[in-house]
């Protein structure tokens, strides 16, 4: 509007410059003068009304979002075990009981004797603290045998049981924002509110009052922030800064909260579109990490999309070192993914990465353990994955899209354990029972497909399986009870999408869905997605002392309905 008012406006000036000197009977040499000053200043709100058109918001700043209301009916089933930290409590519990009972029946004898169990306990406990290595752990145990013996009389035996959440409902509200700011360097930033109806606490989602389940959704950290339910704030998912077009060469350099969650292959599931050359496989990595990355893009016409990058990114930040109470070390991971085809049909990756400095336990708080946060450096993981995903166009009335991905995990403990866990180490030992350090090496498989059908019906099935040591760094996936790509046994998942035919008002991407679907658990082995303690096989499960509580199997049916904006 306002540059069509600008021409208007000049070319009635324009007429009447010329017009009205030739009433005058102005020199030819004036006329002229006026003309190329009228043009002039044309051509220079001209330039004023593109600069405004420029600074408008489509020009530079893209806003969208999603909303999703998910519900969820959970089941499963136990196996008996001791509950450590609750056989913990019992004892302290009981000695306190007696003591005063003692004091007041007037029975100084066995006021002593429960006076001395309890200081005996607090030194235990300080004394614990303090053990760091393997070797230490052994020598504490030999000499805390007798008061070891005693624990047991305070056991919390915990039968096995079927928990069930019949209806737990979620909110996840996101707001993504994408600014050019300059030529070639671009902005990107996701907020995240999710959260449990009538619940601002993370362990709404796992077992409140009682041991949790998996270590994954005991409470929210660092790294899974706005991708497992919390509270209603608004937190920052992602925001990065990428700079394209280094030197005029397929460079770039990205750098900031990284979208390292949600990745390929997982997006089918997930009804979104297919991550770019920021994002990561899946079955490996998903973490919401603070990080960078360095990629080159060259252009090969016989490996079309081809790209390969290396990451770094920071797990934990342990502050100043060096310091009489902080001896531990940062968390980092490095990564180097090789994409040799990326295009609609087909999408190839290969990833190795290396956790450095793994910690026993994150910084976070629950309402079982309280808050924690790491105490040990446990060692290094390697990693290395390979995949696939294919779209295959016109398979009967829909398209068909495949993917397959295979992984492999190899521990390298440095000796360390975590008295916090118990003397357990990087895949090793049990409560109590330390292990000498050894590396461990396990593997998982994870393959799917999604029939697309013209009706905008989605049907989709998938299946993973982890081995016994199989480990994986993913506690932000997308899934209730533990993620699934992480699971020492078998899950099996089916689901519909049906999007709603609906035109599209905000953006061409923009949508609306709902989707249901089920999950079952096949648990072979203990410690799904912890890397602290070696896995017991399920049917070896009898009673032993542990800190989570041991699931045998694990259903969970749900619905969602989601609007992308």
């Amino acid at each position: 509007m306002m540059k069509k008012s600008v021409l208007k406006l000049a070319t009635v000036m324009l007429v009447g410059g010329m017009v009205l000197p030739a009433i005058s009977r102005a020199s030819d040499e004036e006329i002229q003068k006026k003309i190329d000053k009228l043009i002039k200043e044309v051509e220079e709100l001209k330039g004023s009304v593109k600069k405004v058109e420029n600074k408008s918001l489509g020009k530079w700043l893209t806003i969208g979002g999603d909303y999703r209301f998910r519900y969820d009916y959970l089941k499963g089933s136990t196996k008996p075990f001791t509950d450590v930290s609750a056989t913990f409590a019992n004892a302290q519990n009981k000695m306190q009981q007696g003591y005063f009972s003692a004091v007041a029946a007037g029975d100084a004898t066995q006021a002593q004797f429960w006076a001395g169990n309890i200081a005996g306990m607090t030194t235990f406990s300080q004394q614990m603290a303090g053990v760091k290595t393997y070797s230490q752990a052994q020598a504490f145990l030999g000499a805390n045998q007798q008061l070891l013996g005693g624990l047991s009389n305070f056991a919390v035996q915990v039968p096995a049981y079927k928990p069930e959440n019949s209806s737990l409902y979620t909110n996840r509200f996101g707001i993504d924002l994408h600014a050019k700011a300059t030529e070639n360097i671009t902005v990107t930033a996701r907020l995240v509110m999710y959260k449990v109806f009538g619940s601002q606490d993370a362990a709404a989602v796992d077992a409140t009052g009682s041991a949790p389940y998996f270590s994954d959704r005991v409470g929210v950290f660092d790294g899974t922030i706005g991708h497992v339910p919390s509270n209603s704030y608004l937190d920052v998912d992602r925001a990065y800064a990428t700079w394209s077009n280094i030197a005029d060469q397929p460079l770039w350099l990205s750098v900031g909260r990284r979208p390292s969650t949600n990745g390929a292959p997982s997006n089918l599931k997930l009804n979104n579109e297919r991550p770019g050359n920021g994002g990561t496989p899946s079955l490996l990595v998903d973490y919401a990490f603070d990080g960078m990355t360095i990629g080159y893009a060259p252009d090969i016409e016989a490996l079309p999309g081809a790209y390969a990058k290396i990451c770094y990114g920071r797990g934990f930040d342990s502050g100043f070192r060096s310091t009489p109470a902080n001896s531990i070390a940062d968390t980092d991971m490095v990564g180097v993914a090789i994409i040799p085809i990326d295009t609609d049909p087909l999408r190839v990756w290969l990833q190795w990465n290396r956790g450095m400095n793994i910690f026993d336990f994150p910084s976070m708080s629950n309402t079982y353990f309280g808050s924690t946060s790491p105490k040990a450096n446990l060692g290094d993981i390697d990693w290395y994955g390979a995949g696939a995903m294919s779209t295959l166009k016109k398979v009967g009335p829909g398209n068909l899209n495949v993917f397959a991905d295979f992984g492999l995990s190899v521990t390298h403990p440095n000796g360390n354990i975590s008295s916090q866990a118990g003397f357990q180490g990087l895949m090793t030992g049990a409560f109590f029972q330390p292990e000498a350090p050894t590396s461990k090496t396990g593997w998982a498989v994870s393959t799917g497909l999604r029939y697309d059908l013209p009706s905008k019906t989605k049907l989709g099935f998938e299946y993973n399986h982890g081995s016994k040591d199989w480990i994986t760094f993913a506690p932000a996936a997308d899934d209730m009870w533990t993620s699934k790509v992480g699971t020492r046994g078998n899950v099996y998942e089916g689901y519909v999408i049906q999007e709603l035919d609906l035109k599209p008002v905000s953006s061409y991407l923009s949508k609306a869905f709902v989707r249901f679907g089920y999950q079952y658990y096949d648990f072979e082995y203990t410690g799904s997605n912890n890397w602290v303690g070696a896995p017991v096989k399920i049917s070896d499960v009898k009673g032993q002392m542990m800190l989570l509580a041991p699931v045998k199997e694990a259903h969970d049916v749900y619905a969602t309905f989601e609007v992308k904006f």
